[in-house]
Parts: structure tokens; C-alpha cells; sequence
């Protein structure tokens, strides 16, 4: 039976591990098999014969013994083809042992920077992350994305590819690129974590796993880097949200709207550490929009009940977030807080104002069906139910809207 404690252990210290790797080899591609290699010797040996000393360090060793096997299989293979670009490795590069700064010192951000390339796809982007820096399997990627295994074996291979072919030397970006570099870093572990809070197809709505691993991700970042106030606006927005995710979700995972749900469900602790952070956040400085929104989601979990709610903050809140964000999704949520905070008829206007990045998407048309409805325009609010069923890709939403439609017939 698997030790817990080791599988923790390992899955903290696979990025670092892998980074350290990177950092004195390079080859990414062949460091990533190196390091999983490695990893999966330690999952094998250490419940026998006890943990190492150093584990990061006995990991790093292992790793570079199999990267330099892999890279004398490599030189082999270029020599036997007679390939016009033959090369020799230096002998310093088939050194065994992994030095002190290798096993001393944590390269999760730049191994999270690297993922995070802006050449490649956000696509890309996140498989590779969940990949190199979550440590979660090509298959457990695949099952989290519902597409096949192949298909994300490939595009993780595209994603080393295009790192490769960038020629990026493994290490922090330059100063004046690195603000660029980490706001890329923090969109994508914010995509990680709304496709778990709220999956965008296939039978569930939460994937917890997806969630959770967003959090642990931003956890390690903000370790990296207390003193940003937007990385612990995102992990203030995240704890913040996911404190809804008990119950969120009624009989056959159907989801349950923030007005109906029971708030003393809502997970105190994360409640009370995202306000937190979110205090020790907002008086630094410039004020971003993983803040803002961290803001907006504090608002909803510390009003007692969904009528105590603070809609004309929120409303104000969104109106500073629009001024940083042209997000159609932002517009949306701001007219929606019109609607609850000076009635669902200028809400609605709100609404049609919106362009169309936004009034193809289902949560435009449940948005406006929500307001309809509180306008007491029945017929109206049926079709638009109706209509964002039609749109959404995943099948809580579209069971939940339509039983939203029929409740009105």
C-alpha cells in the first residue's frame, strides 16, 4: 500500500527537482524523464529502506545519474546516424553527483516561468504545468481535460518542443520582462483553478483535484514571492471561492445558485485565511485585479445571508475592475450587480450594451434569464433559459437551466 506521507513528500519536491536538473543540464524534455525516473525509484525504494538524509538532494543525484545515461544514449544514437550536427558532451556535463546549489535551492518559479513561456498556447501552458510543476500524469491530465491520452501526450510534446526551440536559457526572465512573465504564470494557474471551481464540460461540475491543485501551485508561488501583492490577491481569490464548493452542488451534482446555497457549509478556515491575506494584500500599493476580485468574493462570503449581500460595493468593486480589465466576463458580472443593486431593469440595460464576445456564451443568456425573471417577465425569462441550456457545454449547467425554465412554465 502506497505511504501517503512519501507521496506528498515527492510530489512537493518533483518541481524543484526537475528545476535543479534543468538549471545544470538543460535538455528539458529528457530532464523531465530523468526526474520521473527518479521519483518513481524513491516511490519504490524509500517505504523499504527508509527515507534519505537529504531526500531533494538524493532525488537530484538520481535524476542526473539517468539524464547522463539518457545523454550518452543520445550522443550514441547521433554518432550512429552520422548526422552532419554530431556533438560531444562535455565531461563536466556527465558528472554524477548533483552539486551543493542543485540540492540547496528551490527552482519552482523559474520552472514555473519556463511552463509558462508566452510562445506557447495557454493550452500548452497548462498541461505542461500540471505536468512539470504539479507532478500529475500525462493520464491524470488527460482524464482532468476529458480528452484522450494521446492526445494530451501530444500536446505536452509540442509544449516541450516549442520550449526547446525557443532557445530560452533556464533562469529567471530579464527585469524588464519578468512583471509580463509572472502575470502569465498567474493566469494560467487561474485558468487551472476556474475549470476545476467550474467545469466548462463533461458530467461534473467541480474537479476538485484541478481546484486544489491551483491552490497548492499558488501556495508555492507566494512562498516564492510574499511580498506580490497580486499572487496573494490570487490565492485569496481562490480560498475565498472554493470555501463554496461544499455546497454548491445538490442531489446528481446539480448546481445549487449562491442565494439558495446553505453558507454554514462554506468552509470557515479558507474563509478566514482569504480575508486575511486579503488584509494584508490591499494596503501595499497598486491595486490588481486578483484583488479586486478577491475583494468581490469577500463581500459574498461574509454577508450573512444572500439579502445582507453589499451589492453597491460589489457593483463599485466591478467598476474598478473594468477600468483594469476589458474582460467581457467583468462586464457581465458588472451588470448583474446593477440588476441586484438598483433593480433587473437597468441591470438589463446593463446587459445590452454588452458586445458579442460575450452574448454567444451561456452565462450571458442565464445571466439575463436571471434578471427577466426578477422583472417578473416570464416568457421572456423561459426562452433565455432555454437558450443558455442550449449553449452550455457542460451538463450540470444544462440540467440546472433547464429545470430553471421548466420551474417557470
Amino acid at each position: 500500500m502506497p505511504d501517503s506521507g512519501i507521496e506528498d513528500l515527492l510530489r512537493e519536491l518533483s518541481p524543484q527537482v526537475l528545476g535543479a536538473v534543468v538549471r545544470r543540464y538543460g535538455h528539458f524534455d529528457l530532464a523531465e524523464d530523468a526526474t520521473q525516473e527518479a521519483l518513481l525509484a524513491a516511490a519504490t525504494q524509500w517505504p523499504a529502506e527508509g527515507r534519505p538524509d537529504n531526500p531533494r538532494a538524493w532525488l537530484i543525484t538520481v535524476a542526473s545519474r539517468r539524464l547522463t545515461d539518457l545523454l550518452r544514449g543520445e550522443q550514441a544514437r547521433r554518432r550512429r546516424e552520422d548526422t552532419v550536427t554530431q556533438w560531444t558532451l562535455p565531461e563536466e556535463h556527465l558528472a554524477p553527483a548533483a552539486d551543493r546549489r542543485a540540492a540547496d535551492s528551490d527552482d519552482t518559479l523559474i520552472l514555473l516561468f519556463l511552463c509558462c513561456h508566452p510562445s506557447l498556447s495557454p493550452a500548452s501552458q497548462i498541461a505542461l504545468t500540471l505536468r512539470a510543476v504539479g507532478g500529475l500524469t500525462t493520464a491524470e491530465i488527460a482524464r482532468a481535460f476529458l480528452v484522450p491520452e494521446a492526445t494530451m501526450t501530444r500536446r505536452i510534446s509540442r509544449a516541450k518542443t516549442g520550449i526547446k526551440a525557443s532557445g530560452l536559457p533556464f533562469g529567471l526572465p530579464p527585469e524588464d520582462r519578468r512583471a509580463e512573465r509572472l502575470d502569465a504564470v498567474l493566469h494560467v494557474l487561474y485558468l487551472i483553478f476556474n475549470e476545476g471551481y467550474a467545469s466548462t464540460s463533461g458530467p461534473d461540475l467541480v474537479r476538485a483535484e484541478l481546484s486544489g491543485e491551483a491552490i497548492r501551485l499558488t501556495r508555492i508561488v507566494r512562498r516564492l514571492l510574499p511580498d506580490d501583492g497580486e499572487v496573494t490577491g490570487l490565492l485569496a481569490l481562490m480560498l475565498l471561492t472554493d470555501a463554496r464548493r461544499p455546497a454548491r452542488t445538490g442531489p446528481g451534482g446539480v448546481p445549487i445558485p449562491m442565494s439558495e446555497q446553505d453558507r454554514s457549509r462554506w468552509n470557515a478556515e479558507y474563509i478566514a485565511e482569504g480575508t486575511a491575506l486579503l488584509s494584508e494584500a490591499l494596503p501595499r500599493g497598486d491595486v490588481g485585479q486578483f484583488q479586486i476580485q478577491a475583494a468581490i468574493a469577500a463581500l459574498h462570503d461574509e454577508a450573512p445571508g444572500s439579502g445582507e449581500t453589499d451589492w453597491p460595493q460589489i457593483e463599485a468593486l466591478y467598476e474598478l475592475l473594468l477600468r483594469l480589465s476589458d474582460n467581457p466576463v467583468v462586464a457581465m458580472n458588472h451588470a448583474v450587480a446593477v440588476g441586484m443593486a438598483r433593480g433587473p431593469r437597468e441591470g438589463l440595460a446593463a446587459l445590452e450594451k454588452l458586445d458579442d464576445r460575450i452574448t454567444g456564451d451561456h452565462r450571458f443568456h442565464a445571466a439575463r434569464a436571471h434578471l427577466l425573471e426578477m422583472a417578473r417577465e416570464t416568457a421572456a425569462a423561459i426562452e433565455s433559459y432555454e437558450e443558455a441550456a442550449r449553449l452550455a457545454t457542460g451538463l450540470p449547467h444544462q440540467r440546472y437551466l433547464r429545470d430553471r425554465a421548466a420551474r417557470l412554465h
